[in-house]
């Protein structure tokens, strides 16, 4: 899996949709046990700290490896993406990003992610879904990124669509000519 390019993947929006009063149609509704979201509920001084709910569609685990790409959590979620997500959606292990620093303000403006993101690709090509991708990332990544790099959008009231799974194929394709 060398040869394919990375598929840097965030989990809060493209994966598992928020926001809405509503759950996005074909997702289903997860409970989790994640320590990052019992500790930041003991830090806000809940008392008895209560499971995360996650919306996430069945389809997305087939879906996603199916993609020409070596998939790699880039999500707050590090390794608890693999723990608790992953077997919702039947995925294997993937690596994951263990940031630096997170949610840090940026002198350039760029989002926390951008520039961890570049040296974790070390010069392979990849694709970044987020939620919160701005087009100063975009800019800061072409000037500094020296191999191909798409940077994927994802609304994150409704998560990953099928159209999303067609760009990130016809790019990955775009890439073999």
């Amino acid at each position: 899996m060398a040869d394919r390019p990375l598929l840097m993947l965030d989990v809060d929006g493209p994966i598992a949709p928020y926001g809405r009063f509503r759950r996005p149609g074909g997702y289903r509704t997860h409970r989790v046990q994640s320590r990052a979201w019992r500790q930041r509920q003991l830090d806000q001084g809940v008392r008895k700290p209560k499971p995360l709910r996650v919306w996430l569609h069945p389809d997305h685990g087939p879906s996603l490896l199916a993609l020409p790409y070596s998939p790699v959590w880039a999500t707050a979620w590090r390794e608890e993406a693999d723990e608790l997500l992953a077997p919702l959606l039947g995925l294997p292990r993937f690596p994951y990003v263990n940031w630096e620093s997170m949610h840090h303000g940026d002198p350039d403006g760029l989002h926390w992610k951008t520039r961890q993101l570049v040296a974790w690709a070390d010069q392979q090509p990849f694709a970044w879904v987020d939620d919160e991708i701005e087009p100063q990332d975009t800019e800061w990544i072409a000037a500094n990124h020296p191999g191909p790099a798409l940077t994927l959008k994802i609304d994150h009231r409704y998560g990953l669509r099928p159209e999303h799974f067609a760009q990130l194929t016809a790019w990955a394709e775009e890439l073999d000519r």
